[in-house]
């Protein structure tokens, strides 16, 4: 039962996994080591616990990794998405086990196959959304199907936000996770089945294509479309099914303000611009806007067809975009400078609550009759430390490290958690802390 628990990065969502992991090591005979390229930040998370170590890591750095790796049992991996596969090459080579929040890459998925020859579970979207958003429905889904019921539509919505007595400024928004991700989210095409016919929605239209969603006890939200929602036809079995839709989560008004950012260009990752660190918001946004007459703001809500003194711009103008204030990054990105002035705008202050919300809806055939099926979750942080975002990020993956070191799980290979084994026991410890699905059902 005793384990060596490697978990890399310190970041955001890693409070609530590193405490669990730490809770847990007396009485698991655990020892838990986080690395960072931060080596405060880890040593900050673990504290002065006895059986908690910190470590500095380049992950870059394939010999120290190796060494850090080598020393492991399970290694719990929060680095950004694209790290993950020298990771897993290194657990694949010395026989260590793997968790990660991210989406599984295919070549990931490719590694699956060794993985099983080497009796190691790799387990990945082992998170929130993905993670908790597969295990929630999967446990509707085999519920339903129990009942013998040929299912019709599955759509499902998740969404990180700040919780109303904290939400301050007229986005409705402020980072919990990785600003890199929320910058550059949506970039490519999103795909999704309506009654039978393929959609594809590419990134220029995706802002502009909303779905109004009304929570019981949290009031109306606009959900976006996910990137691929056609991976998930067969991980959750409904092959056949004519409606698959999964989006993201905002309050209203956030999904026509930020395709106002997407029209303008600010969210380009592809190009420098040359001298940026020498220029203003304002230069910027000179640069940006059509020519003519009449101010940068009014020619930049030209272009966009919105008010000049409407919402879409009043949420820009709160941005600071208009400002002569210095950009001060070099040869950056239009992307890097509106993260790097967002990280300002959107930062939680230290007694903000965050929210997730997230809702399920199963529509199924029964004996002549169909009904819908709704789920909801909604968890409230305490603090801009202890989020929703990092306990149901966070609590998950220090869950399935405990069924590992126990022996409790039996797949081995390159997975996600919509396998029964796995979703049962995460979901009824969630509970534990607070974490609570309701669902109703009504003839439609």
């Amino acid at each position: 039962m005793s384990a060596r628990i490697l978990i890399i990065g310190a970041g955001r969502s890693s409070a609530a996994l590193i405490k669990y992991c730490l809770d847990k090591s007396e009485e698991l005979s655990w020892t838990v080591t986080v690395a960072d390229a931060d080596p405060a930040a880890a040593a900050a998370k673990i504290g002065d616990h006895p059986r908690g170590t910190s470590a500095w890591l380049d992950v870059t750095k394939t010999n120290d990794r190796s060494d850090l790796i080598s020393r492991a049992d399970i290694v719990v991996s929060l680095l950004p998405a694209h790290l993950h596969l020298e990771v897993a090459h290194d657990c694949i080579r010395l026989k260590k086990h793997l968790i990660t929040a991210s989406y599984v890459s295919q070549e990931l998925y490719r590694l699956g196959d060794e993985a099983r020859d080497r009796e190691l579970i790799f387990m990945g979207e082992m998170g929130l959304d993905p993670g908790i958003d597969h295990m929630t429905a999967m446990q509707r889904l085999d519920t339903i199907r129990a009942k013998g019921a040929k299912i019709t539509a599955f759509r499902s919505f998740t969404g990180g936000l700040v919780a109303p007595e904290s939400n301050d400024n007229p986005w409705g928004y402020k980072f919990t996770w990785n600003p890199r991700n929320v910058v550059l989210a949506g970039q490519g095409t999103a795909q999704y089945l309506q009654d039978g016919k393929l959609k594809f929605i590419p990134y220029q239209r995706l802002f502009s294509t909303v779905w109004n969603i009304n929570v019981p006890g949290q009031g109306a939200f606009e959900a976006y479309a996910n990137r691929d929602s056609l991976l998930y036809r067969e991980q959750y079995n409904l092959d056949d099914i004519p409606t698959i839709l999964r989006g993201t989560l905002r309050y209203p008004g956030y999904a026509a303000a930020w395709n106002a950012l997407v029209q303008v260009g600010l969210t380009d990752a592809d190009f420098p611009i040359l001298d940026s660190g020498k220029i203003t918001y304002h230069e910027l946004m000179e640069a940006l806007a059509p020519s003519g007459s009449g101010s940068v703001k009014d020619r930049i809500a030209g272009m966009l067809d919105v008010p000049p003194n409407g919402e879409v711009m009043d949420r820009l103008v709160w941005l600071g975009l208009f400002t002569k204030k210095r950009i001060r990054l070099r040869d950056a990105t239009p992307a890097l400078i509106l993260e790097r002035l967002l990280l300002d705008k959107w930062k939680l202050s230290p007694d903000d609550k965050d929210l997730i919300v997230m809702q399920h809806q199963i529509d199924y055939e029964l004996d002549g009759k169909t009904f819908r099926d709704v789920s909801n979750l909604t968890m409230k942080g305490e603090d801009a430390e202890d989020t929703a975002m990092s306990r149901l990020v966070g609590l998950p993956m220090g869950i399935f490290v405990r069924l590992i070191s126990q022996g409790s799980i039996k797949a081995t290979g390159v997975h996600i958690p919509t396998m029964k084994e796995v979703y049962e026991p995460v979901l009824e410890e969630m509970k534990s802390f607070g974490m609570e699905l309701t669902h109703t059902t009504e003839e439609i």
